[in-house]
């Protein structure tokens, strides 16, 4: 475990509460039907369609760099950071040579220093030292050891993701539940564009808030109630993203909220939103993730029964 790991654990816990009051509060506002009435688009092969995308999904997750290989999270300081399983360590790992190498971080720029070229490589390659890209400015560089790897994110400052291919929440794995697949809750439904150039602050589990583009609002009735989410992206997209919470948040779902991604993009004022494809956030599946949160306008005051219900991995 990583110096800091204890710290993160305690932020976790920290997280889970405020995500569990999330959930008492959308629980404790009047009782809605969970059953949508609004405008439906129907597909005989939905059940298929979504049976398709659950495997993919489980097979995603059971890759050895999916999220349920992330054992920790590291900030880098500005200078030096030495790296490896031994205790002298700025930053211990839990496997691999005693001694990786050090990473040194100076303005942007990332180095690093290799101590072991026979058992460290960098993409694949056992170099003396190179530059290491981190994931804001591209493709980021894996640094690897054994069963260990890391690269570098940045989230208002540098920090090293560190994984392990056998890590117990992963060899343990059997699977996320889910509701049973519903094609009431393939809603088509209003989509009101935003103004060009919309944006919203978005808070993370670590309490960084950053800007992200609004493409708009999507609208859908049920039982005489109009419920909406705002959809993130722009006009590169594919599809919008929506970062939701609901009643069922803190209460058979991951109490944070759940993600979920539209069917293609807003066509002559409509768009089509399945939530039976609604997903668990990477925090759900451990506590070193750095996941955004549902913004305020996207807490619906609605049970929505569909999708991934909430999961606790088994590390033991």
């Amino acid at each position: 475990m990583t110096h800091s790991n204890n710290n993160y654990l305690r932020h976790f816990i920290i997280v889970s509460l405020l995500a569990a009051m999330l959930g008492s509060f959308l629980f404790a506002l009047p009782l809605l039907a969970d059953q949508p009435t609004g405008l439906l688009q129907q597909g005989e092969n939905h059940q298929q369609t979504i049976k398709a995308w659950r495997a993919s999904r489980h097979d995603r997750l059971e890759q050895p760099s999916g999220w349920l290989t992330l054992v920790g999270l590291e900030w880098l300081k500005d200078g030096e950071n030495r790296v490896g399983s031994a205790e002298d360590n700025d930053i211990q790992l839990t496997g691999g040579p005693a001694h990786w190498g050090s990473v040194f971080l100076q303005d942007d720029v990332i180095r690093f220093v290799s101590t072991d070229t026979d058992k460290v490589s960098v993409n694949g390659e056992f170099l003396q030292q190179a530059e290491l890209v981190a994931d804001n400015k591209g493709k980021p560089t894996l640094v690897a050891g054994g069963t260990l790897s890391f690269y570098t994110i940045f989230r208002g400052s540098y920090a090293l993701r560190i994984k392990d291919s056998q890590a117990k929440a992963l060899l343990n794995f059997k699977g996320v539940n889910n509701y049973s697949i519903d094609e009431s809750w393939r809603i088509n439904g209003r989509f009101i564009r935003a103004d060009e150039g919309a944006s919203i602050e978005i808070t993370n589990v670590l309490g960084q808030v950053s800007e992200s583009a609004v493409y708009g609002t999507f609208e859908f009735d049920m039982d005489g109630k109009t419920h909406s989410l705002l959809g993130l992206g722009d006009e590169d997209s594919e599809d919008l993203w929506f970062i939701f919470a609901d009643r069922t948040s803190g209460h058979g779902t991951y109490g944070a909220g759940r993600f979920l991604y539209s069917d293609a993009m807003p066509e002559n004022g409509r768009l089509t939103v399945d939530f039976n494809k609604a997903y668990n956030p990477p925090c759900a599946f451990n506590p070193y993730s750095t996941c955004p949160l549902p913004p305020q306008r996207n807490r619906m005051n609605l049970l929505v029964t569909a999708g991934e219900k909430d999961f606790h991995p088994d590390s033991g």
